[in-house]
């Protein structure tokens, strides 16, 4: 335990002391939020990565899914990594830089607003990013406060509150400059760990023949193509997870700060090799809960024999890292969760200071006082994140359902369709943002699964776009 506790110090002082140098560092709006526009190819592959897969990936997804579809759960891993990683980067990397440059643009609610000439957009989209944000946080404050329980014993609110304080802290110092060198060292420790994992799960289940086995005797479809749910649910969680990356701010974020179009050629093949490993590993250890887990080896993981899906990971992890691996592994999860949430902390404090409070009440703000306020945000999205993880309102995967459908929902057609095809305009990117959304939540609210009721929202988003604007004549400016 002292060891793991002098870890913890050691690696809190390192992200303080990066802070503090990317503090220095940052004088403008710019570089606080976009690190001047000038990292470099592998900070870029490597804060991409960091931010995508969080403990959400690796508390939440990997145990309920894994439990639920056993290997099938691999399909979410290669959709990730070819679709949510490597099309990103090859399709829209360099489109997405340019378009920056061109539009001379900040955040994706303002290239909406110049692309449409829409300022409703820019104003709904900063409303809906801070909105579905803050769920989405909270799920990467609940999986990381879960893994401190199991790890360490530590009372679920009180990792809550240590967690939201320190994320508070060393995001406001510095920024983007701050978190691009963060996550390099982030990644780094990831890729160690995943690595540690495959080799702990390989050895404590007696090599993947015998692990295999184990799970078909246990229901044979853990181990076919398509898991028990069935298609419509796992074809659900690939798209939802693959395809949304392409419209994801936080995401779309990283090419606006990259170099140059030379960056995004050599950052792309260490980015898809990181997703690789991170979520091959990931999803192929969530697919041996089963293996390992029981009421009576793991009763904190069961409640009257039926699993706490949110409880499994950290569980699991507990029972076949060896002791003094643990730490390495809790630092795996901690690194991804904290890349992730200063992403998102991020891109929300952004959408409701550049995009709402400069762009519609004071358009004449200086940009000291921006990127003061940008600060200030920060560390109040972090509260309302920890207030609601403190709730529990579902399970992690419900709330990254939810969270990702709707925000892929007001994203993906006005975004995606905006940026290869000059016929779209305004009217139909507004129908196909505002429709999207209102399919999402409807079917969540009549019951539907978050992951289909955020694949059909995007779908809708998708497909409304083209479709309008082909029907409707524009009358937007060329």
């Amino acid at each position: 335990m002292f060891l793991k506790a002098a870890v913890l110090i050691v690696y809190a002082l390192v992200i303080v002391t990066i802070g503090i140098i990317g503090l220095r560092k940052t004088r403008t709006f710019s570089d606080f939020f976009l690190g001047g526009g000038a990292i470099g190819p592998w900070m870029t592959a490597f804060t991409y990565g960091a931010a995508y897969f969080s403990a959400v990936l690796f508390i939440g997804f990997a145990g309920k899914i894994g439990w639920g579809f056993g290997y099938s759960g691999l399909w979410i891993a290669l959709g990730n990594t070819l679709i949510g990683v490597l099309g990103v980067w090859w399709l829209l990397g360099h489109r997405i830089k340019k378009m920056s440059v061109e539009y001379n643009v900040h955040t994706i609610g303002e290239y909406l607003e110049k692309r449409y000439d829409s300022p409703f957009l820019k104003l709904f989209a900063s409303i809906c990013i801070f909105v579905f944000f803050v769920p989405y946080s909270a799920a990467v404050f609940m999986g990381l406060s879960y893994l401190f329980r199991s790890t360490f014993g530590i009372d679920y609110t009180l990792a809550l509150i240590l967690m939201g304080s320190f994320t508070a802290l060393y995001l406001t110092l510095g920024g983007y400059k701050s978190i691009t060198m963060i996550d390099m060292v982030f990644g780094m420790i990831m890729l160690v760990g995943v690595s540690i994992l495959l080799a702990s799960v390989l050895d404590r289940g007696h090599g993947l023949a015998n692990i295999t086995a184990t799970i078909a005797a246990i229901d044979p479809k853990l181990t076919q193509i398509v898991g028990p749910p069935g298609w419509w649910p796992l074809f659900s969680l690939v798209f939802l997870t693959s395809v949304a990356p392409m419209a994801m701010p936080q995401l779309v974020q990283k090419f606006y700060a990259i170099k140059d179009k030379r960056a995004i050629k050599i950052g792309m093949v260490g980015s898809t090799i990181f997703a690789l490993l991170v979520t091959g590993i990931g999803y192929f250890t969530g697919a041996t809960t089963r293996f390992f887990l029981n009421p009576e080896n793991a009763p904190q993981a069961f409640t009257d024999g039926k699993p706490i899906f949110d409880a499994l990971m950290p569980e699991l992890l507990a029972n076949i890292i060896p002791e003094g691996l643990t730490v390495i592994i809790l630092l795996l999860i901690l690194s991804a969760s904290m890349s992730t949430l200063a992403a998102l902390v991020l891109i929300s404090s952004s959408a409701v200071t550049k995009d709402f409070y400069a762009g519609f009440v004071d358009r004449k703000i200086s940009d000291r006082k921006l990127t003061l306020l940008m600060r200030l945000t920060s560390a109040f999205f972090v509260l309302l994140s920890v207030v609601m993880a403190f709730y529990k309102p579902s399970t992690i995967v419900g709330i990254l359902g939810i969270s990702w459908g709707a925000i892929g929902a007001v994203f993906l057609g006005p975004f995606i369709w905006g940026l290869f095809f000059k016929r779209m305009h305004k009217i139909g990117a507004i129908a196909s943002s505002v429709l999207g959304l209102a399919a999402c939540l409807i079917l969540y609210i009549k019951g539907t699964p978050s992951p289909q009721a955020g694949t059909v929202g995007m779908l809708v988003s998708l497909a409304v776009n083209p479709i309008v604007s082909l029907i409707i004549p524009s009358s937007q400016k060329k």
